[in-house]
């Protein structure tokens, strides 16, 4: 523990036995959407494991892992679908499991998916207990499980991937962990574009760190005493400065900070540089990637412009309806967060991917899924899920656990990409 100390006498169950009541839960409910997804797939007359594994996205992943990068297709309308708008590290962990096993890419993608979550809902797990407790850790796991288009989770997709970077890396940044937190970050930066979120979180949370640092430098060691006697009038919060270790050790924390927040944005700023080198237009050239996919940052106009066109007519209407519930619940879920004095770097991540998945011009239909790596949301729920006994709790966690099977079997069957 560095300056971000838990609460006193908390003790995190971040090894594999404590974790264990999460991950089994997490593994009930997969298992539940995998059972419903094949079931419905063959009534359907599809092949569930081609859904989650040689389809849409997960095409592209493997035709990179195979081939490198360097294909693309022109659509009539002008567009130009370039596979370097996919970040590396799911394409490179497929050719490291072609490479050292029997799978097929494709194979290898869907393992390093659900090995990936796993991990994701470890870290999940992690990042609640130390915030909140065990019982909240195991439910916000569960809630992380139920989520609509949780079945993404069991893909041969990159979000399970790059939330287990982004979930221990926020552990790492919480424990002061400084250069693990930016190792995942430059990690979780290989994986997606919202790996800027995991940059801003680790860099939030050091200059935090180091305007602490040196405003108890100013204050001299005798305030610095004053200051961490504990006030038994004063509010407990998860996390506070910690009492002055001394200059030998606060000069490796520094140090160690330094590194980590030099580390963080090595790997998106990396891949970008050099796809704009590879593309012969510069530091943009990414942004020439994405515009060919129709994807760019519009402040949330193309997504406004879509969700009222569904109120002109019936019974779309009842869909905008909807979209405009959920964006609004998105919204609520993060002022909650706010007002329950998540830390910095929580509160920093999860709003950075937000605000990208509502603000982007991207594909609507994915919009659900491009916050599948905003967990930080879902801990007031899984707070008021902890509360309550353990067999209503059971009891609302296995009905949503069957209708997020069933929608997930619907959305997969469907004519567009998750």
């Amino acid at each position: 523990m560095t300056d971000l100390d838990a609460r006193p006498g908390r003790t995190t169950r971040r090894t594999l036995p404590g974790a264990a009541p999460a991950l089994l839960g997490y593994a009930a409910v997969r298992a539940l959407g995998l059972l419903a997804l094949f079931v419905w797939s063959a009534a359907r007359d599809k092949d569930a494991y081609t859904l989650l594994t040689a389809r849409w996205d997960s095409l592209w992943y493997a035709r990179i892992a195979e081939h490198g990068y360097g294909y693309e297709i022109r659509l009539p309308n002008g567009d130009v679908h370039s596979d370097l708008a996919f970040f590396p590290l799911l394409p490179w962990l497929e050719r490291l499991g072609q490479a050292v096993t029997p799978l097929s890419y494709a194979d290898a993608g869907f393992a390093a998916g659900t090995l990936a979550s796993f991990a994701a809902a470890w870290g999940i797990f992690a990042v609640a207990d130390l915030l909140y407790g065990r019982r909240a850790g195991v439910c916000a796991v569960l809630l992380w499980a139920v989520l609509p288009v949780g079945i993404v989770q069991s893909m041969a997709y990159s979000e399970s991937l790059f939330t287990a970077l982004a979930a221990w890396s926020l552990y790492a940044v919480l424990t002061g962990r400084w250069v693990a937190a930016g190792t995942l970050a430059l990690l979780a930066g290989l994986t997606r574009p919202v790996g800027l979120a995991v940059v801003a979180a680790v860099w939030a949370a050091g200059t935090a760190s180091w305007l602490r640092a040196r405003r108890a430098r100013r204050i001299g060691p005798s305030a610095r005493r004053r200051s961490a006697a504990p006030d038994p009038g004063a509010r407990s919060t998860p996390y506070a400065p910690s009492p002055a270790r001394g200059p030998v050790r606060e000069g490796a924390s520094a140090w160690r900070r330094a590194l980590g927040m030099l580390l963080a944005p090595l790997g998106t700023a990396g891949y970008v540089l050099w796809v704009g080198h590879r593309t012969g237009e510069g530091p943009l050239g990414y942004l020439d990637v994405q515009a060919g996919w129709r994807n760019g940052f519009d402040g949330g106009y193309a997504f406004a412009r879509f969700v009222g066109e569904k109120f002109t007519s019936f019974p779309s209407a009842l869909a905008g309806a909807a979209l405009t519930a959920g964006v609004a619940l998105v919204i609520r879920l993060y002022v909650v967060c706010v007002r329950q004095r998540q830390p910095l770097p929580v509160l920093v991540y999860a709003g950075v991917v937000t605000t990208l998945a509502l603000c982007a011009s991207s594909y609507f239909g994915s919009k659900p899924r491009l916050l599948v790596p905003a967990f930080p949301l879902l801990l007031p729920l899984a707070l008021a899920l902890a509360r309550l006994p353990t067999r209503r709790s059971a009891l609302v966690t296995a009905g949503v656990a069957v209708a997020s099977a069933l929608y997930g079997a619907f959305w997969l069957n469907g004519s567009g990409p998750p």
